[in-house]
């Protein structure tokens, strides 16, 4: 949870166990506007954020908190590590102390007032440890988790009485299938990271529990664009939203030093990665992998030569990844070698270096993996390891950030042979001459984000140019799962078997042969269809009772 800790006094003299007809007094000394206390939250809530040590609000906090307390949907775009959990919990919370949570009418049923949608379990995770900590000491207001990968019957006992739920889409349509839980009752619903919601194939899902939810009063929809995709959605899901854009597409963290190394194969990576960790200067990092083999294989070697380095994917029990997040955000993991499950949930503002071992499959994941360091206003450290066939890659990177990546060299470890394009990429050391991220191919201010979401899978990055002479019918014709050092097949998944998916390279195209309503845990790939059907007239139908 990200809040701004500039130099405020607060006072309070709160007792949590008051009743409603008691007074509770709250003394706050501050000389900016965006202190929270000026935004009218209840006391207790004050109170828990001031022993939290924040009492300053972010940007995104400032804007969100008042709007959401007015009521009304909102459509809120900003970037990764800027506060935007606080920003909607808080408001929820203020809510359910408002409504006086201690004379609920059905005690024990699984029947909540507040539901947020996470994509990922650790995002659902860092969510309710977040909620807990600014309800703590509440009486009456209970919060629960639920995700994949863990037991139904422990979530279905913690989901006793709850009035808040955290819950991954898949897991709690199963629980609301089985009658578990109960959704008619929710009166507001927050959809976290709606762009990555819709890339792990949850569209379908997200209408079903749309219709399960109708009677809610409020929806915050909470994206890191507004691009096309997401508007489709907000169309179905929102009623005469209000936007609140604090981030573009391309924007890039202004507190991160981003640069790269070209490598000239696996082995000059694995020397490069080696080098980097000896950084006097980092404290914790993220190595992100491009499979979960890959995580494994990287983690062994780091482990076997002295350091301390655990892998995370999505094939792990979720048990075991809980248990390695909490050692990283505990300080005894030093380095996590991840997957992309990892690029959105974790926050842990120890987190110095972030190093791109392995590229993403999409540019905007690019923003999304290095925005695990540079957490909370500090300085971060994002460096990309970047082979010859990775040109493409790195080309669609700059396009979406707008900005050149500077190459930078290591003595000892240059590279032998040079890339053969210019910009950042141009030769190590040197930038382009032109404006960043303005290329021969790419005009200025008409760059659209759509461009790269028209096309399927990695299909984009197949193309090759220049001196790569590999034919990309080798990649094609090699068997599913043998993947060796650099080999790894970067296109063509539409011949692969539906089901069969190898790390955290899910095929992204041809998903209307799945069986409807097949699932398997939170991440089956639906593809992304808004087909629902508009009422009468054009305009959506309201989902407010009243």
């Amino acid at each position: 949870m990200t809040f701004s800790n500039e130099t405020h006094s607060a006072s309070f003299d709160a007792n949590l166990d008051t009743t409603a007809d008691e007074k509770i007094t709250v003394s706050v000394v501050t000389s900016n506007a965006n202190a929270f206390a000026s935004f009218g939250l209840a006391a207790p809530l004050l109170q828990n954020v001031a022993e939290l040590g924040f009492t300053q609000a972010t940007p995104v906090q400032a804007k969100v908190i008042p709007a959401a307390l007015a009521g009304g949907d909102l459509l809120v775009s900003s970037q990764t590590g800027s506060g935007k959990t606080a920003a909607f919990l808080l408001p929820l919370l203020n809510q359910l102390l408002a409504s006086n949570p201690s004379n609920s009418p059905v005690p024990g049923r699984a029947q909540p007032k507040v539901l947020v949608l996470c994509p990922t379990r650790e995002l659902a995770q860092q969510v309710a440890a977040d909620a807990i900590n600014l309800a703590r000491g509440f009486k009456g207001i209970r919060i629960a988790t639920v995700m994949g990968g863990m037991p139904y019957g422990k979530q279905i006992q913690a989901l006793k009485g709850a009035l808040l739920v955290v819950a991954t889409p898949g897991r709690l349509l199963d629980l609301s299938d089985s009658r578990a839980i109960r959704l008619d009752d929710v009166k507001q619903l927050v959809i976290d990271e709606a762009d990555r919601m819709l890339d792990m194939g949850f569209a379908d899902d997200l209408e079903a529990i749309d219709e399960r939810c109708k009677q809610r009063t409020q929806t915050l929809m909470f994206s890191a664009t507004f691009a096309p995709k997401v508007m489709s959605l907000a169309t179905q899901l929102t009623n005469d939203a209000k936007r609140i854009e604090l981030a573009q597409a391309g924007d890039v963290h202004s507190n991160i030093e981003q640069k790269m190394h070209w490598a000239d194969n696996m082995a000059h990576k694995h020397r490069l990665l080696e080098h980097l960790l000896t950084d006097p200067t980092l404290d914790q990092a993220v190595v992100f992998a491009s499979t979960q083999v890959e995580s494994e294989k990287i983690a062994d070697t780091l482990r076997a030569n002295g350091y301390e380095a655990t892998a995370l994917h999505g094939a792990m029990p979720q048990a075991v990844r809980m248990r390695r997040l909490e050692s990283l955000r505990k300080g005894h993991t030093k380095i996590l070698v991840a997957t992309d499950v990892a690029a959105r949930g974790i926050d842990v503002p120890r987190i110095s270096h972030v190093i791109n071992f392995g590229l993403p499959m999409k540019p905007e994941d690019y923003t999304h993996r290095i925005g695990r360091t540079g957490r909370a206003g500090r300085n971060g450290v994002a460096i990309t390891l970047v082979e010859h066939r990775d040109r493409a890659k790195i080309r669609n990177i700059e396009r979406f950030t707008q900005q050149d990546i500077v190459a930078s060299v290591i003595p000892g470890l240059e590279p032998q042979a040079k890339p053969s394009f210019g910009g950042g990429g141009g030769r190590p050391g040197a930038r382009s001459g032109g404006r960043p991220g303005v290329r021969s191919d790419s005009r200025p201010g008409n760059r659209s984000v759509g461009r790269f979401e028209s096309r399927s899978g990695g299909g984009h990055f197949e193309a090759r140019s220049g001196g790569d002479s590999r034919p990309a019918a080798r990649y094609d014709a090699k068997p599913a799962g043998g993947f060796s050092g650099d080999s790894r097949p970067t296109g063509r998944f539409d011949s692969k078997p539906a089901g069969a998916r190898s790390g955290d390279s899910r095929p992204t195209g041809r998903f209307d042969s799945k069986p409807a309503g097949a699932r398997s845990g939170d991440s089956r790939p639906t593809g992304p269809r808004f087909g629902k059907p508009k009422a009468a007239g054009g305009q959506r139908r309201s989902f407010s009772g009243n």
